[in-house]
């Protein structure tokens, strides 16, 4: 056998790959535990009211965000789950091929721990529970949960991160002795 063969060899995944997947995995459990507590401690459409403008209620969202397709005859959940479970690949791959790149890798791990959080959601119950509901003077924003939340934060980042890349890249082109 050749030695530059590497059949044999395992593949090297960075350390600081599993660190970004440990985050990930601490998303994954806070979401998982909130919403068993909310699960198992409310009555479905039952709300405790917090604060003038926020309650815990507890919903389920059989669609996506913003109750996407909740109306659909129980496809949609398939269909989410195929999509959850290909981004769920594609993140676990960018991780691992940019483990140093901070901003890009944080937010890519906060967008996979919502996605498998509510991904289990979907495949043990069919539909994602939410917990958390904003409102004021008879307007509700969509109830969401610590999943959605992760997502969202970790979309952010990943604008914040192609933001930054892009004036770097400015910079580099305005200035190539830098």
């Amino acid at each position: 056998m050749p030695e530059h063969a590497t059949a044999s060899r395992p593949a090297f995944i960075p350390p600081r790959f599993w660190a970004w997947l440990s985050g990930a995995v601490l998303i994954i459990v806070l979401d998982q535990l909130t919403k068993s507590y909310f699960d198992g401690n409310m009555a479905y459409a039952e709300r405790w009211p917090v604060l003038p403008f926020f309650d815990f209620t507890l919903l389920y969202n059989p669609g996506a965000a913003f109750s996407f397709l909740a109306g659909g005859q129980g496809w949609q959940r398939w269909l989410f789950t195929a999509i959850a479970l290909g981004a769920v690949g594609l993140i676990l791959h960018l991780l691992r091929r940019h483990p140093r790149q901070t901003l890009f890798c944080a937010s890519l791990t906060c967008i996979l721990g919502g996605a498998i959080g509510n991904l289990i959601d979907r495949i043990m119950h069919g539909h994602v529970v939410d917990f958390l509901l904003f409102h004021w003077a008879g307007w509700h924003f969509p109830a969401f949960n610590v999943a959605d939340i992760a997502i969202t934060c970790g979309a952010a980042l990943l604008i914040l991160d192609e933001i930054l890349r892009i004036r770097r890249e400015r910079r580099r082109r305005a200035d190539p002795a830098a």
